[in-house]
């Protein structure tokens, strides 16, 4: 009996995205707590998911929220739901945010992040290539969502740029509104899985949400229209939170970001620009940095037509501005090294 209720507890948060990982972080005194997800995180409050809905969490005193993300696991106690503490995470999608001492948590536990924009003056690839370094270093999957191509002569142009940002890009354009988007987006929507949805403000994120999560209208989020001149959204969601797929996934919205600075993603970088990055063990200098150095391999791919210049300048941009954002820690003998945290993805 005992063996059937713990296995029917197991599959309930299962479907929540519990998994072994955060199974093996629970010490031998620690298997009557209860597991719970992280829904929203407000400024001295947190709700959190258990499978058999929401709870309000009781937190300890002194408890600093601006530490908890969104898709947290935690453990908490059963009965007066009171916070015990945070497992360690797989994935953490976080951003500096200018006079910060501290990264601003985004969402966590995330297995795909839908970098959604819009087939108009909002589809801007620099920006993307910024949300494509972020979900790289984070080691979860990115896929782009364009929306609104129903107001557009054609979308074609725009999944083309899209798919040349990185390798093996997913891209796929829905309307957000019809079922159809959801029936797009199921292979990455699955029991268990846990996607997040980021994007500028008007790009259609709460109305893709919403058919998502299947939502009726009194429990729909609000949503915005963007402003025709300048194709500029406004902002509909104020706070991240987690919602149910109607898939049997689970999606986090995230408020829009206009401004996305990158700092410690050297890793993610790597990957965004894999063809620049193949191509440095070519150049004649190991600090070469790609501008006037004679034996340059990329500057020799730019020459030839291989690579193109404008990759290359905003390799340059976003790698300069991850130097200048990203935390320095004493090396050998006083020197200061950058520290990189990321993991290369194959």
């Amino acid at each position: 009996m005992q063996e059937a209720v713990n296995n029917r507890l197991y599959n309930t948060l299962a479907s929540l995205g519990w998994s072994q990982y955060f199974d093996a972080q629970l010490g031998p005194d620690e298997t009557d707590f209860a597991r719970m997800r992280i829904a929203t995180v407000h400024r001295s409050r947190m709700t959190a998911e258990t499978g058999d809905g929401p709870v309000k969490l009781r937190l300890p005193a002194h408890t600093n929220t601006t530490n908890f993300a969104v898709g947290d696991w935690i453990l908490a106690d059963p009965c007066e739901h009171m916070l015990h503490r945070l497992l360690e995470r797989r994935s953490l999608l976080q951003r500096k945010t200018m006079g910060a001492r501290t990264p601003q948590l985004i969402a966590a536990n995330v297995d795909t992040l839908f970098v959604v924009t819009s087939c108009n003056d909002d589809f801007n690839p620099a920006r993307i290539e910024r949300y494509l370094a972020l979900a790289n270093e984070a080691g979860t999957n990115p896929v782009i969502v364009l929306t609104k191509a129903d107001q557009v002569t054609d979308a074609a142009p725009y999944q083309q740029q899209a798919a040349t940002l990185q390798r093996g890009l997913a891209v796929v354009t829905v309307n957000a509104k019809t079922r159809t988007a959801a029936a797009t987006l199921a292979r990455w929507c699955g029991a268990g899985q846990t996607v997040a949805l980021v994007g500028s403000s008007g790009v259609g994120k709460s109305t893709l949400l919403n058919t998502l999560a299947a939502k009726p209208p009194e429990e729909a989020q609000p949503t915005g229209g963007i402003r025709e001149d300048d194709a500029k959204g406004r902002h509909t969601t104020t706070s991240r939170s987690l919602h149910s797929i109607a898939g049997g996934g689970w999606v986090i919205d995230t408020p829009g970001m206009r401004t996305l600075h990158v700092s410690d993603v050297s890793a993610g970088l790597d990957v965004l620009f894999a063809e620049i990055t193949e191509l440095t063990p070519g150049c004649r200098f190991r600090d070469c940095t790609h501008m006037h150095e004679p034996g340059c391999a990329v500057q020799t791919a730019v020459a030839d037509g291989t690579l193109d210049p404008a990759r290359l300048d905003r390799w340059r941009k976003l790698s300069d501005e991850n130097r200048d954002n990203t935390p320095t820690t004493s090396g050998a003998r006083g020197n200061k090294k950058p520290a990189t945290h990321g993991k290369r993805r194959s």
